[in-house]
């Protein structure tokens, strides 16, 4: 005997589920970093919002997080927060890069050959 009905309830959802989770993202860090080392950046994401469609119609802003807040209050909660913390932590070190990736498979700037005098000075170093 099998069920049917069970699979496609199961794909029925996928698609309510993508949705929140699309809904819930925050933003990425390479644009978290962008944000806190140019003010500019920051203020052309905050143009893209409606005010009044924000909590606390947008004054209370943790730039690291990436999170809007309804109260001064719940901002100085989060602050001191682990999840604010673990942040912080993960945003001291540089995002990843295109660029960083390229190097670490091997396709960096190619300077060419290598030249004779390093041949020459490993000659010298053995005494041959």
């Amino acid at each position: 005997m099998v069920k049917t009905g069970v699979i496609t309830d199961i794909y029925s959802t996928m698609g309510s589920i993508r949705r929140s989770k699309t809904k819930r993202r925050t933003r990425d860090y390479d644009q978290v970093v962008a944000d806190l080392r140019s003010r500019k950046h920051l203020t052309q994401y905050h143009s893209t919002k409606d005010v009044e469609d924000l909590p606390g119609l947008g004054k209370h802003y943790c730039v690291e997080c990436a999170k809007w807040f309804e109260s001064e209050y719940n901002l100085v909660a989060h602050t001191k927060g682990k999840n604010h913390k673990r942040r912080l932590r993960m945003l001291r070190h540089e995002p990843h890069t295109q660029k960083t990736a390229e190097a670490a498979v091997g396709l960096g700037v190619d300077n060419g050959p290598r030249t004779t005098d390093s041949s020459i000075a490993m000659e010298i170093e053995t005494g041959v």
